[in-house]
């Protein structure tokens, strides 16, 4: 496939059905984890022009594993989060969707940009376990509904085949 996204549809819902296939199209045929993740953030965030999109790999041992920062869209970031921290600890910890209407009412929250108002982090799930998390934040109060949930979610089941 060209690196080249098509999109035309004008609701949430029809964007994320134009744009599901050319991700899964754009990365099918690439092994390299890095590359596919970079390119799904840059998707994510050219067809919805999200704030900041982006991946977090959980890495360490066992009793000393953490989110680290990986391929991301958007102004500089966290780079580290622990296990139950801010929404992508927690969804993390909890291996479940966090859809946060406004990011200052979430206990905890970790503020990586004054910009972010709202987020919708979706764990990555490898046999059961969590992976990584994908983050995204935008800078408009309550930017995220179910559309994006099930979308998410339904990519991320595919991105898991990466790990």
């Amino acid at each position: 496939m060209s690196e080249t996204l098509f999109l035309t549809a004008t609701t949430k819902a029809a964007r994320y059905a134009e744009l599901l296939p050319q991700i899964v199209a754009l990365t099918e045929t690439e092994p390299d984890l890095t590359a596919n993740l970079a390119n799904t953030a840059a998707a994510l965030r050219q067809a919805f022009g999200f704030f900041w999109v982006g991946f977090y790999v959980v890495k360490g041992a066992e009793n000393a594993q953490e989110l680290v920062l990986g391929p991301f869209q958007g102004p500089i970031a966290c780079t580290r989060i622990r296990r139950g921290r801010g929404v992508c600890g927690t969804a993390w910890a909890e291996a479940q969707t966090q859809l946060v209407p406004d990011v200052e009412l979430f206990p905890g929250h970790i503020a990586c940009s004054a910009a972010s108002k709202s987020e919708i982090v979706v764990p990555v799930l490898k046999n059961g376990t969590v992976v990584a998390v994908l983050d995204v934040d935008s800078d408009q109060l309550n930017d995220f509904d179910t559309d994006d949930q099930i979308a998410l979610e339904t990519l991320m089941q595919r991105v898991a085949a990466w790990f």
